[in-house]
């Protein structure tokens, strides 16, 4: 039976719609994502084992040969038995536990089978199924629980025989979004929106075989989105070498079993904080690097400056904004001969002041920038200003069309309006896609200026970024960027600046007419 990707989407709904009565809709991931992922393992194996009993059923085996055979020829991970050896004995599956669903202690057993998938694969599910808090009964009460668990046994059966991996990592992204959709500012710590991801991915352009590392990876949205891309234009996506790390552990389960429910196995996702604890490093200590860097790190977040970082290139960001933090991070990431970076971050960073002006200023003098993309106010679940990707290519390595100067797209415009925030379409993606691939002339400006969806774009040399101050505000270089679209906070950062500089002129002035014995002004 063939299962279609809006069956097991309702369904899957309609357990998670069980929850309703127990908790916000903002916990529903931690609970479903394991459960489905829990009720995929457990029929997966299944399906294979009655595979090995149609081959082998009626040899004159041994247990111990069964088994060899089995996990040899057709099982890739183990469902073992709990309590082994007691009246209690059972597998920690689907099936057996869902047959006691009716006895007390339903969250103990869920917890245990779990625990026991976890502890029998440990290359594969260490810690995969998070804090599992809500096997609690005073997190979840067992009869909600079992009602969650019946409903999601209505789904049919979640093994490659009865579904592909695009089906069911489908269902796996219509689940976040949904749940994205209606729990308010806490998506934005998982989710961010496929257009998004799927623009970024675009600029970036991975390759076959190539590495590709996002270090706030949330719930796996940006690696998995590499695969896709590479796969729809002919290339294998499974043979991409995808790394993560994220702060949240629950989140991370959540990054684990989105990978797997698409088929990608070559994976690596770590806990920990990334500017504290960066978790994936070379057999010397120092940070590891990848071709294909992508992120959307938390915006402005206070953090704990370096106070000794080879990471700091050009100085340490300040304690009440990590924005730059994480792109030296980043940089410090990218492999030296095809290293490229894509990341998404407020417009502050485009001209803020301070220790973040000395680092973009070193950035730039390295020549690491490539290109600033505007992007659209509202497109993400947590914050409705507007923002701009960053991209940086490792040094020496830009196209020679792109030496010596920044890219700068305004594409603040292009969006349309959805239920709650706005959306990039599939051509306003295609737009900025073009713009970021065009041909430049000497001055600048597209060599074809009149193509179809054209973007308001330029590119401009650092010799006249370094004149502006190292000021990268869209506005400066691009004239069609829309003011109106700025974040407040944005212009209020602007206005101080100005206002800081104005004071300064203005006292030397006023110091050059004392010293001259001229009167009258006051200050």
């Amino acid at each position: 039976m063939t299962v279609t990707q809006q069956e097991i989407e309702n369904r899957l709904w309609d357990a998670a719609d069980e929850l309703r009565v127990a908790m916000p809709e903002a916990q529903y991931a931690s609970v479903v994502f394991p459960l489905m992922f829990w009720k995929y393992l457990s029929d997966t194996w299944e399906h294979h084992h009655q595979e090995f009993l149609a081959e082998y059923g009626g040899d004159d085996l041994s247990a111990e040969e069964a088994r060899e055979i089995e996990y040899r020829d057709h099982q890739s991970f183990e469902i073992p038995s709990i309590h082994p050896g007691t009246v209690q004995e059972r597998r920690a599956s689907w099936s057996s536990i869902l047959a006691t669903i009716t006895q007390p202690g339903l969250g103990q057993r869920v917890r245990a089978s779990l625990q026991a998938i976890e502890t029998a694969n440990p290359d594969k599910f260490s810690r995969l199924f998070g804090s599992m808090t809500w096997t609690s009964e005073e997190v979840l009460p067992g009869e909600v629980l079992a009602a969650v668990m019946q409903a999601m046994d209505r789904t049919p059966k979640m093994h490659e025989g009865n579904m592909s991996h695009d089906v069911l990592g489908g269902a796996y992204e219509y689940l976040l979004k949904r749940f994205s959709d209606g729990s308010g500012t806490r998506a934005g710590q998982f989710f961010t929106p496929r257009e998004v991801v799927e623009l970024i991915v675009e600029v970036l352009d991975p390759k076959g075989h190539e590495s590709v590392y996002d270090p706030t990876c949330g719930s796996g949205g940006m690696l998995i989105a590499s695969a896709n891309l590479l796969k729809v234009h002919g290339g294998r996506g499974y043979t991409l070498k995808l790394h993560g790390q994220e702060a949240v552990p629950d989140t991370a389960g959540v990054a684990r079993m989105n990978l797997f429910m698409h088929n990608l196995t070559q994976f690596k996702v770590e806990v920990g904080d990334t500017l504290k604890d960066p978790r994936f490093k070379k057999p010397d200590g120092s940070i590891a690097q990848f071709d294909v860097i992508l992120a959307n790190p938390p915006y402005s977040l206070k953090w704990k400056p370096w106070t000794n970082d080879p990471r700091a290139i050009g100085g340490v960001a300040p304690q009440s904004s990590a924005d730059w933090a994480f792109v030296q991070h980043m940089i410090a990431s990218m492999g030296p001969e095809k290293g490229r970076a894509g990341v998404v971050l407020p417009h502050g960073v485009l001209f803020r002041g301070g220790q973040e002006a000395a680092i973009r200023q070193r950035i730039l003098d390295d020549n690491l920038l490539e290109a600033v993309i505007g992007l659209p106010a509202n497109l993400f679940y947590n914050t409705s200003i507007p923002t701009a990707i960053l991209v940086f290519r490792a040094r020496g390595t830009k196209a020679p069309g792109r030496q010596d100067g920044v890219l700068f797209i305004d594409a603040s415009k292009r969006f349309a309006k959805a239920k709650n925030r706005n959306v990039l379409t599939d051509a306003d993606i295609a737009d900025v896609v073009t713009a970021y691939n065009a041909k430049f002339d000497a001055a600048g400006n597209p060599e074809d200026p009149d193509r179809d969806g054209s973007l308001a774009s330029r590119f401009v040399p650092t010799a006249e970024i370094v004149a502006n101050g190292y000021d990268l505000n869209i506005g400066r270089y691009v004239k069609q960027a829309a003011a109106e679209s700025e974040e407040l906070g944005t212009l209020i950062d602007a206005y101080n600046i100005a206002r800081a500089e104005r004071q300064k002129t203005e006292a030397r002035m006023f110091a050059v007419l004392a010293n001259a014995g001229i009167e009258g002004f006051d200050e």
